[in-house]
């Protein structure tokens, strides 16, 4: 390869414009790194917030916290946001951080190998190829719809679509419609549509814990509040502290079984019918599952034009729906609220080794990286929302920013030690991921008696963190090299271009 031939090398390669790729972006320009480009897919940024439009769309924790620390907003007109105010605040810190001059749009990751003859990943679109001497995956896990392989679903008649996938065109006003899965989006979108529909069934593999929504409108007198100094930072901590405190109980799941005393009083109040109620009650501990918050949800419910079924859908026959019970229903619009890929990553069968070998298939027993963020056989490698980080607690920001702290002192060492390749080694990753196990042996995720999207096809939790987010930012904070084995660089590295 020669200069004139060869495309330009990047530092950094990012790929996905969401809020992490958007939170690297300007940690990068912070640490004095603006040789990087962040591939997306579409055509805007902000991820899940810009895909999920459905309605009712909007965060289960309050706004104060799910934000960036560096860009807090003091004027959030609900407690929590709605989808449109939160993709405006992402887009509004992209904005004024000049991220989007670093973005490529409509930029779909192909393929993306490693390529050790070089030290560089050489990633593949379909109309471009970059070179990046690091590689950081931003692309989440709550994107990519899981579309259920249920017999006759695609040769439906009537208009079926994803709850991400939302068909803003279609009116529901006077249909018969079905809703597959009564998950966090279902309990939103549910009590949005209920009023058009002229019939809405719903089918409920798995009664879920909801919780009482403390939301409401944001008054001109705590606007002005949060703007005093202090004040925000002051909020957001002790948000922070109560969500830890909740915690807990994921680790101690007895102390849960006291919660579920409030999910069963907000039932018993909400829906007074007992053969409703007995449909709605879950049989396993608070927390095993995604803990949902809603005031609106079982309200809806109760309404005559609504029908909920506690069982799965076995197959659609025509216009016809039926459930696992043999319950038939015709209806004219399905809705799939059956989540997302997130034990297989599909973003793992576009990222290669230099033998070739996919990162879905590395992880064919079940996923595995060092903190959350490098894997073993993958050089010069990230990856942000990472195998046994999810919380279930707390923000999403608080585990992308504590990477964001190691990725960045990573590629900071990278530059200052003149580093040209680091790889985590295999002893250190596979200790670290034998104290994850062991540790979550005694968590709500392993032992409430139901199946989740902690637990992969194999039964391994590859999702949860055993620990408070105290020690995941403590494990987080730097780049401990001395796990890793690193290559010195015999030519430029980051910050400096051959």
């Amino acid at each position: 390869m020669t200069q004139k031939t060869h495309p330009p090398i990047y530092d950094v390669l990012a790929i996905g414009a969401g809020i992490s790729g958007i939170g690297l972006g300007i940690r990068l320009l912070d640490a004095g790194i603006d040789n990087f480009v962040i591939l997306e897919k579409a055509s805007g940024l902000g991820g899940t917030w810009r895909d999920n439009t459905y309605p009712g769309c909007a965060c289960d924790v309050p706004s104060a916290l799910y934000s960036y620390s560096f860009a807090q907003k003091p004027d959030w007109t609900r407690a929590f946001a709605g989808q449109a105010e939160i993709l405006d605040y992402v887009r509004g810190v992209a904005e004024r951080h000049g991220i989007d001059n670093y973005i490529h749009y409509d930029q779909p990751v192909a393929r993306a190998q490693w390529r050790e003859a070089d030290l560089l990943w050489e990633v593949q679109t379909p109309d471009r190829l970059y070179f990046a001497r690091t590689l950081v995956a931003c692309s989440g896990y709550l994107h990519e719809p899981i579309i259920p392989d249920i017999p006759g679903l695609r040769d439906f008649p009537g208009k079926l679509f994803h709850s991400s996938r939302w068909d803003h065109g279609h009116d529901l006003t006077g249909e018969r419609v079905a809703v597959i899965g009564t998950g966090a989006s279902a309990i939103q979108f549910v009590p949005e549509i209920q009023p058009a529909a002229k019939q809405l069934t719903l089918f409920q593999r798995t009664p879920q814990w909801i919780l009482p929504k403390p939301d409401h409108t944001i008054p001109d007198i705590e606007a002005k509040f949060f703007r005093l100094p202090g004040t925000l930072k002051a909020w957001r901590k002790i948000l922070y502290a109560g969500f830890e405190t909740f915690g807990i109980g994921f680790r101690q799941p007895a102390m849960l079984r006291h919660i579920q005393k409030l999910g069963l009083a907000h039932l018993r109040v909400a829906v007074t019918d007992p053969d409703l109620r007995a449909r709605l009650t879950p049989d396993y501990t608070l927390g095993c599952k995604r803990v949902l918050l809603s005031n609106n949800y079982y309200p809806t419910l109760n309404e005559p034009n609504v029908d909920v079924r506690a069982t799965g859908l076995k197959e659609v026959r025509g216009q016809t729906v039926v459930g696992q019970d043999g319950s038939e229903q015709e209806v004219d619009t399905i809705i799939l609220g059956t989540g997302f890929h997130v034990t297989e990553p599909p973003i793992a069968e576009h990222i290669y080794n230099d033998a070739g070998e996919s990162l879905s298939q590395l992880w064919e027993n079940g996923m595995q990286a060092y903190r959350g963020t490098t894997i073993s056989g993958l050089p010069n490698a990230f990856m942000v929302l990472g195998p046994n980080l999810g919380i279930g607690h707390n923000s999403a920001f608080i585990v992308i920013e504590s990477q964001l702290n190691y990725i960045v002192d990573a590629l900071t060492t990278m530059r200052d030690r003149q580093l040209a390749r680091f790889d985590v080694r295999q002893d250190v990753q596979d200790r670290y991921n034998r104290k994850v196990q062991r540790d979550l042996q005694s968590t709500v995720w392993n032992t409430g008696g139901c199946s989740s999207y902690y637990l992969d096809k194999n039964g391994f939790n590859s999702v949860g963190f055993p620990w408070n987010t105290l020690k995941m930012q403590r494990l987080l904070k730097t780049f401990d090299a001395d796990s890793y084995h690193l290559t010195p660089a015999t030519q430029p590295v980051i910050g400096e271009q051959p």
